[in-house]
């Protein structure tokens, strides 16, 4: 049976630069299972993608960033690309935008080089992740746990690599988006579990 995100609302931030496939693929999965997408962006009307090695699409802004609260949203999905998260975590507004869905304990997805938004944002300390591999070392000194595997879930963030995951990406980020929470982990990739205290 498919997983239904009926009446689910996520959030895709994202600026000039964003890989092109790594939004519209995932959503287009997001829209199919129910969800009614809606594109965050410190742009006010559209955001310029990239496709490869070119300039690709513009794609329609539907919430202006400075509009936008977690408490609006059920979920949050982070695209790629290079140049846009570099750009998003220069913007104080986009890094408390996706740190506030981590203390509402809503599950967020991110792919490719959206990590570096995580670590901007100080969410990744003690948690299991991927990304693409040039972010390993600035996630690392964040405090994650990185590993390099297709896809990770890690209570509720669903982490990939590159543009090959996609598949796998969509399948646990829709997945996690309709449990609605980072409250417990789910399958076999576990939160790194805090020293018990010693015994009194």
């Amino acid at each position: 049976m498919a997983v239904s995100l009926s009446g689910k609302r996520v959030a895709i931030l994202a600026t000039d630069g964003v890989e092109e496939v790594e939004l519209t693929a995932p959503r287009k999965a997001l829209d199919q299972a129910g969800a009614r997408t809606l594109l965050v962006s410190p742009k006010r009307d559209t955001v310029k993608a990239w496709q490869h090695d070119n300039w690709g699409s513009e794609l329609v802004v539907d919430v202006p960033l400075r509009e936008a609260r977690a408490d609006d949203f059920d979920a949050l999905l982070l695209p790629g690309g290079v140049m846009n998260p570099d750009r998003l975590r220069m913007d104080e507004n986009a890094v408390r935008f996706v740190k506030s869905f981590f203390q509402a304990g809503k599950p967020v997805a991110a792919i490719c080089h959206a990590p570096w938004m995580l670590a901007e944002a100080g969410v990744v300390d003690g948690r299991m992740l991927t990304s693409w591999p040039s972010l390993q070392t600035d996630l690392r000194n964040a405090g994650a746990d990185w590993v390099d595997r297709e896809v990770v879930n890690d209570g509720g963030l669903v982490t990939s690599r590159k543009p090959d995951d996609i598949p796998a990406f969509n399948q646990r980020m829709i997945e996690e988006f309709a449990e609605g929470g980072q409250e417990a982990p789910h399958g076999e990739i576990r939160r790194r579990r805090e020293p018990e205290a010693p015994a009194v």
